[in-house]
Parts: C-alpha cells; sequence; structure tokens
C-alpha cells in the first residue's frame, strides 16, 4: 500500500511540478518520433521547432534509441503524457502503441499521429499528419517501371514487420506494378531489418540470391525507407553491381545524392519531414484551442530523379533534409 501511494504521489507531483515550471505558462507539446539518429527525423524536429517558435509553446522532442524499441516508445509516451499538454507521436509499431495513445487520449490530452499510421484508431486521434505512404509507393513503381521501359524482374526489400508506413509503401507498390504486366516481382518477402547495418546484411544475402555471372537476374530493385534503400545501396557497391540494375528507393540523403549523380540510383521518394513536424504539432495546438482540425493531413511526396534533382522546388526540398 505504501508503495503504491508513494508512486502515485510522485506522479502528481512530477505533473504539477511540470505545470508549475512550463516556461512560463506556455503549453508543451511532446514530439516522439521513432528514433532521433536519422537525419530524417532531425527534419521532424526541425519542423516541429519551427511551429513553437511561431506559436509560442514549448516541444520537447525525445525518441527511442533504436527503432525497434517498441516498449521504449510506450514508456516514452505514458511518461511525457504526464508533463506535456499533447502529444505528436510517430508510432513505431500500428498496433503495439495503440492502447499506450488510448490511454492517454482518455484523459483528455490530443495526440496527432505522423509519419506511420496506428491501427484502428481515427476515433480518438486527433490528426495523422503523414506522407501518403501508399501513394509513394506507388509513385516509385510507377518511376521503376518507367526506367525498365515496362518489363523485366524485380525485387522488393521491405523495411520492418509492423511499421505501418512502410507496409504502406511496399503495398502500394505492388498494387501499381501489377498494371506493368511486362514486370514480374520474383520477390517481396525479405525485410531488411531496423538499422543499416542488418540492411546491408539482408540486401547481400538478397542479391546473392539473384547472382548471374558478373551480374543479377533482376533487373529493377525497390526499397521502402532511408534505412533498406542506404542498405541496399552498400550491398550492390560492395559487389560491384551499383549501376547495373535499376534502384528505386525512398528517403534521402548525402549518400543518395552522391548515387543519384553517379547513376547507381534511379530516383527516391522523397517525403517533407520538415513540413510534417509542423503541421503535427500546429495540430496539436488547434486541437488544444478548439480550432478546426483536418482528421487526415497529406504532406506530400516527390520523386527525385538525376535529371530533376537541380531544380529549384526540388533542390529547395532536398535542402531541408541534407546537412
Amino acid at each position: 500500500m505504501k508503495a503504491s501511494l508513494s508512486l502515485d504521489l510522485v506522479a502528481a507531483l512530477a505533473l504539477v511540478s511540470c505545470k508549475e515550471s512550463g516556461s512560463n505558462g506556455k503549453l508543451t507539446i511532446a514530439v516522439i518520433p521513432k528514433g532521433t539518429t536519422h537525419l530524417y527525423w532531425k527534419s521532424v524536429e526541425a519542423g516541429a521547432n519551427k511551429a513553437a517558435a511561431e506559436f509560442g509553446v514549448n516541444v520537447t522532442f525525445i525518441g527511442p534509441q533504436k527503432e525497434d524499441d517498441r516498449s521504449q516508445q510506450i514508456d516514452l509516451v505514458r511518461n511525457q503524457a504526464l508533463q506535456s499538454d499533447a502529444i505528436v507521436l510517430a508510432p513505431l509499431d500500428a498496433t503495439a502503441l495503440r492502447d499506450a495513445v488510448k490511454d492517454v487520449t482518455d484523459k483528455g490530452k490530443p495526440v496527432v499521429i505522423i509519419d506511420s499510421a496506428l491501427a484502428d484508431s481515427s476515433a480518438f486521434i486527433t490528426s495523422y499528419v503523414a506522407t501518403d505512404n501508399r501513394e509513394g509507393g506507388r509513385i516509385g513503381a510507377r518511376r521503376l517501371a518507367e526506367i525498365l521501359g515496362g518489363k523485366g524482374k524485380v525485387a522488393v526489400l521491405r523495411y520492418l514487420q509492423g511499421s505501418a508506413s512502410t507496409d504502406h509503401r511496399e503495398e502500394g507498390f505492388l498494387e501499381e506494378i501489377k498494371k506493368f504486366p511486362g514486370i514480374e516481382v520474383v520477390s517481396a518477402e525479405q525485410y531488411a531489418g531496423a538499422t543499416a547495418t542488418q540492411a546491408q546484411d539482408t540486401a547481400t544475402n538478397l542479391l546473392t540470391r539473384f547472382a548471374e555471372g558478373d551480374g543479377l537476374s533482376i533487373q529493377g530493385i525497390f526499397c521502402s525507407n532511408q534505412t533498406n534503400t542506404y542498405g541496399m545501396l552498400q550491398a550492390l557497391r560492395g559487389k560491384n553491381l551499383a549501376g547495373k540494375v535499376k534502384f528505386v528507393g525512398f528517403d534521402c540523403d548525402a549518400t543518395f545524392l552522391d548515387a543519384l549523380k553517379k547513376g547507381e540510383l534511379h530516383g527516391t521518394v522523397l517525403q517533407d519531414p520538415v513540413n510534417m513536424g509542423y503541421l503535427g504539432v500546429k495540430s496539436a495546438i488547434d486541437k488544444i484551442k478548439g480550432t478546426a482540425v483536418q482528421p487526415v493531413v497529406d504532406t506530400g511526396a516527390t520523386m527525385v530523379t538525376p535529371e530533376n534533382m537541380a531544380d529549384a522546388k526540388v533542390a529547395a526540398l532536398i535542402k531541408t533534409q541534407v546537412q
């Protein structure tokens, strides 16, 4: 009984302390990404901070150390709910985070979901602010079909089981590529894993499976996020196959730009994480203030190719995500 009272007292004191110290009475919005190391999430943070400055709120940006640590992210959601007026969350798992989010909203605090969907949550979340991930996958499929001339064998390297955003991209790709009868998907069951090292190892094994002489028996490859695109690029380079197969990825970093210039990467679907972070925080603020909030906000997707990467609008988008 004493332990229970002690825990209740600690929680109550934490909540009172937060409200008293909420930096001069400003609203505090907790932004919880899938991770904090990738430049993508740093861009989300930049957008969140932009909104914080514009609307005069505090933003706490905190995420799990690894992008497959569901339990740590659940703990962060529960802890930040005690200290913040609203939460903006990119869930690592479409179902594993649902109960924690429902608990927060049941206590009257808004939760905005960004980047990756939360299963069966439309009735209680404030808004879903993200790339239309299925359309992003379709954009990737159309680009790969274009550069293959509508024929050939292709492989899809998936990202991580339970990640709704990449699941939807992969599904969108597979749906769209069926519209090209001359293209055959010969592999779509491999998951890269949460780290670049895991992705490179999985990609290397996949390439070994389709090795044919000095080349490959496949003509095209699609990857669905920054991690597996990077892992596949390194695997192709390691086997001296970069540029010998048509390759379309997702997201962007300096390595991808270099690969686009060298003809090793033939396209990558670029999101707008700065806008996502900004609109995620803005939606939370609007909900608290009683302003109407759209239930779904599409932050857009752009195909970057060697041919258009120097265009002003594309270059400006790239600049927000590549240091």
